[in-house]
């Protein structure tokens, strides 16, 4: 194993940590901002950088149908081509290619399909999953599996499962392990606590670097998702990373800290900044609204962004309606370095054993509406 993981302070399930890298420290509880195509949309990544981002996600499906992961081998892998010094972790593509449908096939050796672009017929194995995350010069490669969308049958999560250990072993095998460097396993099972339990133990019976909890924010909503979280955290190694997959919401990535996950991704704040959403603690804010064109008061009165230290809410809400590209570059980084303000609040919490406190007054604020009604 060559990445370095340390446990600073612990409040109830919850861990603050750092996972080294070659490339940088992360520390956790950490939210990674999705850079799918090696770009975060409307945003460089000098900015995404300065919102306290300390890990970015790319995507091996996306990547390797463009620009090719030959193209950014080439180019000295993704931190070169992308201009980010930071550490990167890079989704195996399992989870776009099983949302294709009808244009994938899937057998015991990998997922046949088509591109989205071109229609260009591809193969991607685990071994070749590896092979490209190696290319793209990954700090943090994801073994592929797939991902059943819930609900579904126990017999049908099973037998998804079992591949899935399968291709984590033959993705461990494959895998080039250099200082810095790590991959991660992936626990499925669905809302199923014996598959759960069944895959965990597979996968520390391989050995990773750190530990995914997949195959949840697929379907089944908040609560079971929690239910789930009750118990799968706790069935993964006390010392490694826990990684919840493609969530989420605020109050989603609370809640899993608090059963003891320490890192997390989603397209949620860069998705909302193109939609006039803007995330705040007092949740969250359509800039679109009327009520907003008068207003000279900044979207957040404590938020350390740009948007919120230069610009009022009258004229977001003009970029808004006239389409100005700004409206977004301004809204994605007021929506990214709200993620990494949470982070930073549940760490500082956890490192004074105050996260009762944190997470108790960040559930009131969020019931409370716009501030302007308040």
């Amino acid at each position: 194993m060559s990445l370095k993981f340390e446990i600073l302070s612990r409040s109830g399930k919850s861990r603050r940590g750092r996972l080294h890298t070659k490339h940088g420290v992360i520390n956790t509880p950490a939210f990674m901002p999705v850079g799918t195509c090696a770009t975060v949309k409307a945003m460089m990544p000098e900015s995404v950088a300065s919102t306290g981002a300390e890990i970015l996600l790319g995507n091996t499906y996306h990547l390797m149908l463009r620009p090719g992961a030959d193209l950014v081998e080439k180019m000295g892998g993704l931190h070169k081509f992308m201009n980010w010094s930071k550490p990167i972790l890079t989704d195996s593509g399992g989870f776009q290619v099983m949302s294709l449908n009808s244009l994938r096939r899937i057998s015991e050796e990998g997922v046949e399909f088509n591109s989205h672009i071109d229609g260009k017929k591809y193969f991607l194995s685990p071994e070749e999953s590896m092979k490209i995350q190696y290319k793209l010069d990954s700090n943090i490669t994801m073994c592929l599996d797939e991902c059943v969308k819930l609900p579904a049958s126990y017999e049908v999560v099973k037998k998804s499962v079992e591949m899935s250990m399968r291709w984590a072993q033959r993705s461990k095998d494959a895998f080039i392990n250099r200082e810095g460097y790590g991959i991660f396993g992936i626990q499925q099972g669905g809302d199923y606590e014996a598959l759960r339990a069944y895959s965990a133990d597979e996968l520390k019976r391989i050995g990773f670097d750190g530990y995914a909890i997949g195959g949840l924010a697929v379907g089944e909503g908040q609560e079971k998702m929690f239910e789930v979280l009750d118990y799968a955290p706790t069935m993964l190694p006390e010392d490694k990373p826990r990684y919840l997959m493609g969530v989420g919401r605020p109050d989603d990535i609370v809640g899993a800290v608090l059963r003891g996950v320490d890192m997390f991704d989603c397209v949620m704040p860069t998705r909302s900044g193109r939609t006039a959403q803007a995330f705040t603690r007092f949740g969250t804010i359509n800039i679109r609204n009327a009520r907003h064109k008068e207003d000279p008061r900044p979207l957040e009165e404590d938020c350390d962004c740009p948007l919120c230290k230069n610009y009022s809410r009258a004229y977001l809400h003009h970029l808004q309606k006239a389409n100005e590209i700004l409206a977004v570059m301004l809204l994605t980084w007021h929506n990214i370095r709200y993620y990494q303000r949470l982070m930073e609040g549940l760490r500082k919490s956890i490192e004074e054993d105050k996260l009762e406190d944190f997470t108790a007054k960040f559930y009131m604020d969020q019931t409370k509406g716009d501030i302007r009604e308040i």
